[in-house]
């Protein structure tokens, strides 16, 4: 049966059906989503809660632990991450990659609702989630500036505007804003005041939480109408400024109101007055995009920039909207340059077909297939859910030297029986039909080589699966299309005769004379390897050895370092540092990066919840208008001995990368996690390992995200003196909180937010230890005995506080206040014992009795410690990450391999278990599961030969092959100084694919010849090779012209081609080289293991298998 019949002998049809398959390709490319890789991302879920005034410590066990105990038994997660710092907590899950977000985000909020029981009662409101990996790098960054309003005022109007718009945005996973706050009215006490008026700050309180209770009132109803009360507390503009509140009366002493006004500062201002947000130097309020896991990034920043028009409409005048960062200009032109590469590869690949077939019109063959057969894939791409990625037009590149192979052995064959006289139809049916088992072989051999990669699990499989699949669609798509479409056009398009078209030209001749000699060189070297078989043997087992040594020796890496024209930074400065230090240096950070000429944007912000830390966000200038080859690790080597000038901050700058793994933030791009059930063993052997890796060569950027060295004053109190005095341990983490903990005492209720009355000493009251001599809390509060057995540790400070833990017995009870990274106190509550009156022009309670205030110091010692500014936990345990970069010309492999040697040196106890982590972590796993892999593509390919071959000796010659391509292949890595990274295995298993075909192309002819003729051998296997020599250097020219654009690395995102095309034309130099002299050679012995009577299921085979007549014209 000829499989080609009804397609040359209905050429119309066959035609429209080309061209609808075409067409849909074309249609199908218009609307492919755009993005820079595969989807990948672990679906990711994080969770925060916020406590304000808790320390990290009191975050850690009432807040985190109970959140990761409920949604660590949802089903699918992997990893759960937290962190918890002043006031502050964020759980991060991480989810099977099967598993469905959407589902997942239930069951999480199931989680979180469970757990309310288990969370402290002064929690506000339930902790709530996002879909979102708190790790990734934001998409887009918007800065609002204005040269009138305070940041304050711009803050306002994103948090009710712009954060609401976005998130509504499809694909947006969190909206963060950083560099401001939320307006509130400030209440900064003057503690002198305080003590002088009798006032406790509890007093003050109680005073203000009453005058503005917001509470329902109810109504009246009559015959015919009902009537809403309200009150004055009700009013819309009651309690919104600092002008409603400085009037209070807080207390009344010998018949005199003392207002607030008398015993603070009362003003308009922010929640959080030690934020700051830079763009370019300038103060700015920062909005970070970040896109759900699986969310498509082009589409979704899209609809970013679709929106800040109708923004930009609806915020003030005053107030301008800019991006300040968008990661998809560099994916745009990334995915611009590739598609410029495949255009280069299609005609280079026409080209070398043209040169040797010296024939347009039988080049237009070759052509026609290598178009339709990408074409057509884009279709299927389309129905598969593919998207046009790196990765995705990397394979269509590197399939371009793969279709036209069967092409060329369709168009090779029949071009022979044409010139040899023969009608061009009868010449197309015949030369289809014999040929058709070895295109059928060289097709599905070469989808086999891919068929273990599709079962690979983990994100590196969801890598090779798009790209596999992709190449596997192409490469059958040409097989139809050279069974079908091509002998149909060979009918059509080949004049007979054996004259070309017209007299050949200057090139044509040219390239006939070099490609005789090139014929007669490569018969002597034949005729060699003939008759030195057992050298030849011996120099193929040297190239298996070589080829195992090479892989074990090769620099390992993971994925390429992209330059994607951005540049992410963390900053590190003492966890003591105050709020006013760290804004300094940040401003010297920005002017320096600024002024960097490569430098287009940068934004920082720092403040907020963590002390002595900030994010730097860099934009580049496009790769075209930086000097030539200037990278963004280049740009980040010019930075560092300029960043390295300001001192008492450390900035750790990284390239951003596409691909993203793990769910920790870190300073540094690699990550290495020591997990310990002992905090004092944790941090002591977390600072020997960072201390150890920055002593090895091949690391550098060494940091820790341990935070232990903060400083706390320790305030121990005497239990007898305060029972004595009536002053319970409440009382003194009452009177601490509402000193330090800018405590939220009143919320303000808007139509479009809600805001807070922050209450605390005023900045100059609270700025060292001795402002603790000015705190005064009220004595006679409760009796004696209601303290004699109470014990209390709180960390209270200038911006935040956290809760009371009670626990009975001990001689003492003891309070810690934060001197500047955070605070805590004690759980709110309202003064006792108090008598009081309503004052009718406010409704407050306030205090008519006059208290003894006794000074703190009275009751207690203070003295400063050292405290935890953040606590990390991983699977349940404390957790200790440090990460590191690599130094320059050090492979990932080098790197782990110089962790594993640092942590030997220290002698790491069992109670202290260290694990790479993100992408140092599936680069571990990648480099385990890589020959297994290679192993299994082999398998593969044997049992696929096998059958088609019905025979267990013919695939074993194939093989034989294999080798040589490998060592070609990491030799010419090793001369360009890569590493041999995932992209470089994908080259591999490409190379599998491509070098057994010239193998195939010589087995097929040479058992043909021995049956038909009854060729010896060596006689057989030496007509084969050369009489297939032309098509077989046709193709693999094809395959190496494919890949050179890749190899050659021009544009943006070449760094992530470039070793996918030096290992495919390193390994195809060397298997050339090589294979078509060992091939014959091994068919030679493995001929003398075959039974000298022939095969029966082979002679089956070949009985209904038409066969090419063998002829030595080549």
């Amino acid at each position: 049966m000829n499989l080609s019949k009804p397609f040359v002998q209905r050429p119309i049809a066959t035609v429209l059906l080309t061209l609808g398959l075409a067409l849909a390709g074309i249609g199908a490319f218009f609307v492919l989503p755009v993005s820079p890789l595969p989807q990948v991302d672990f679906p990711s879920i994080s969770v925060s809660a916020n406590l304000p005034g808790a320390s990290p410590d009191t975050m850690a066990s009432s807040v985190a632990t109970p959140l990761e105990r409920r949604l660590g038994v949802i089903a699918g997660v992997n990893e759960i991450t937290s962190n918890s710092g002043n006031g502050s907590t964020r759980v991060s899950l991480q989810f099977d990659l099967n598993r469905q977000i959407d589902s997942a985000a239930r069951e999480v909020q199931a989680a979180i609702s469970a757990s309310r029981a288990d969370l402290p009662s002064t929690l506000r409101s339930n902790p709530t989630y996002r879909k979102a990996n708190p790790s990734d790098a934001p998409v887009i960054i918007l800065a609002l500036t204005s040269k009138t309003r305070s940041p304050g005022q711009i803050y306002d109007e994103v948090s009710n505007l712009v954060q609401q718009k976005l998130a509504q945005v499809k694909g947006v996973g969190d909206v963060e804003i950083g560099g401001g706050s939320l307006p509130a009215v400030r209440i900064d006490l003057n503690p002198y005041q305080l003590n002088h008026h009798g006032v406790s700050s509890e007093d003050v309180r109680a005073a203000i939480q009453a005058s503005n209770p917001n509470r329902p009132k109810g109504a009246l109803e009559g015959s015919g109408m009902r009537l809403q009360i309200y009150s004055q507390a009700n009013t819309p503009t009651n309690g919104r400024t600092a002008a409603d509140y400085r009037g209070l009366v807080v207390a009344w002493r010998n018949g005199a109101a003392i207002r607030l006004q008398d015993i603070a500062e009362v003003t308009d201002s922010v929640e959080n007055i030690n934020t700051l947000g830079l763009f370019n130097g300038q103060p700015a309020v920062i909005v970070l995009v970040t896109r759900q896991p699986g969310a498509n990034i082009i589409e979704t920043v899209d609809g970013v920039r679709a929106l800040m028009p109708s923004l930009q409409a609806q915020l003030p005048q005053d107030v301008s909207l800019q991006v300040a960062s968008d990661s998809t200009n560099s994916i745009r032109s990334s995915l611009h340059e590739i598609e410029l590469t495949l255009m280069i590869s299609i005609l280079l690949v026409v080209l070398v077909v043209s040169v040797f077939l010296r024939s347009v019109r039988a080049t237009v063959v070759p052509a026609v297939a290598t178009v339709v057969s990408l074409l057509g894939t884009f279709g299927v791409m389309y129905l598969l859910g593919f998207s046009l990625n790196n990765l995705s037009l990397m394979a269509l590149t590197v399939a371009t030297g793969f279709v036209v192979d069967d092409a060329i052995v369709v168009l090779e064959n029949t071009s022979r029986h044409v010139e040899e006289g023969m009608d061009r139809m009868k010449a197309a049916l015949l030369g289809a039909q014999e040929v058709g088992f070895t295109v059928l072989s060289i097709s599905l051999s070469l989808v086999a080589v891919f068929i273990p990669l599709l079962f690979m699990g983990g994100q590196v499989g969801r890598l090779f699966r798009e790209f596999a699949v992709t190449l596997s669609v192409a490469v059958m798509i040409s097989l139809v299309i050279s069974l079908t479409t091509t002998p149909m056009l060979c009918a059509l398009l080949l004049k007979p005769g054996q004259k070309p078209e017209r007299k050949p030209g200057v090139l044509a001749r040219w390239s006939e004379r070099g490609f005789d000699k090139i014929l007669k060189g490569y018969e002597h070297a034949l005729d060699w390897a003939l008759d030195a078989k057992l050298l030849v043997m011996l120099i193929l087992a040297f190239v298996v050895g070589l080829n195992v040594f090479l892989f074990s020796a090769a620099p390992k890496g993971f994925f390429p370092q992209q330059d994607t024209g951005q540049i992410n930074g963390g900053m590190r400065a003492d966890q003591s540092i105050s709020f006013q230090a760290m804004q300094g240096k940040l401003h010297q950070l920005v002017n320096i990066i600024k002024r960097d000429p490569a430098v287009d944007t940068v934004v920082g912000f720092t403040g907020g919840s963590r002390a002595g830390g900030g994010f730097m966000f860099v934009n580049l200038k496009p790769a075209a208008q930086r000097k030539k080859g200037e990278s963004g690790q280049a740009v980040i080597a010019r930075l560092r001995p300029q960043l390295a000038r300001v001192t008492g901050v450390q900035l750790f700058l990284n390239p951003v990368q596409d691909l993203r793994m793990g769910g920790r933030q870190s300073n540094s791009t690699y990550q290495y996690t020591l997990k310990s059930d002992n905090r004092n063993d944790l941090k002591a052997w977390a600072t020997k390992l960072a201390d150890a890796m920055k002593a090895q060569k091949a690391l550098t950027d060494v940091d820790t995200d341990q935070a232990e060295n903060g400083v706390e004053t320790y305030v121990e109190i005497d239990k007898d003196s305060a029972a004595r005095l009536g002053i319970s341990a409440k009382d003194v983490d009452n009177a601490l909180y509402n000193a330090f903990g800018q405590r939220q005492v009143a919320n303000i209720y808007d139509e479009l937010n809600q805001y807070h009355v922050i209450m605390g000493v005023a900045q100059k009251y609270a700025q060292s230890p001795e402002a603790l001599d000015d705190v005064y809390v009220p004595a006679g509060s409760t009796a004696s005995s209601a303290t004699a057995n109470t014990t209390t540790n709180t960390t209270a400070g200038a911006t935040a506080a956290s809760g009371t833990g009670t626990t009975t017995g001990g001689a003492t009870a003891s309070t810690s206040v934060a001197s500047s990274t955070g605070s805590s106190g004690g759980t709110p509550t309202s003064p006792s014992n108090l008598t009081a009156a309503r004052d009718p022009s406010s409704g407050a309670a306030l205090a008519t009795s006059v208290r003894n205030m006794v000074p703190l110091s009275a009751i207690a010692r203070f003295a400063e410690r050292s405290t935890p500014s953040s606590v990390n936990h991983q699977d349940g345990e404390l957790a200790t990450t440090i990460s590191f970069n690599l130094a320059q010309g050090s492979s990932l492999s080098d790197g782990q391999a110089a962790v594993r040697q640092a942590e030997a040196d220290i002698g790491m106890p069992v109670n202290v278990r260290g694990s790479f982590q993100g992408q140092a972590k599936q680069a571990q796993e990648s480099n385990k599961q890589q020959p297994l892999l290679i192993l299994a593509a082999v398998v593969v390919i044997y049992i696929v030969l096998g059958i088609l071959y019905e025979s267990l000796i013919h695939p074993i010659t194939v093989l034989s092959t294999l080798p040589s391509a490998g060592v070609g292949a990491v030799l010419a890595l090793l001369m360009f100084h890569m590493e041999f990274s995932i992209i470089a295995l994908i080259g591999v298993f490409l190379l599998i694919g491509i070098v057994k075909k010239n193998a195939i192309l010589i087995i097929d002819f040479a058992l043909e010849a021995e049956r038909a003729r009854g060729l010896s051998a060596t006689e057989a296997v030496r007509e084969a090779c050369l009489l297939r020599f032309r098509p077989i250097l046709m193709t693999t020219l094809a395959a190496a012209l494919g890949a050179l654009p890749l190899a050659i690395g021009f544009g943006e995102g070449s760094e992530l081609r470039q070793p996918l095309g030096i290992a495919i034309i390193g390994g195809l130099l060397a298997s050339q080289l090589l294979t078509l002299l060992t091939t014959p050679v091994v068919y030679v012995y493995m001929d003398k293991l075959r039974s000298r009577k022939p095969d029966e299921h082979e002679l089956v085979r070949h009985s209904i298998e038409p066969q090419p007549s063998i002829t030595t014209n080549s």
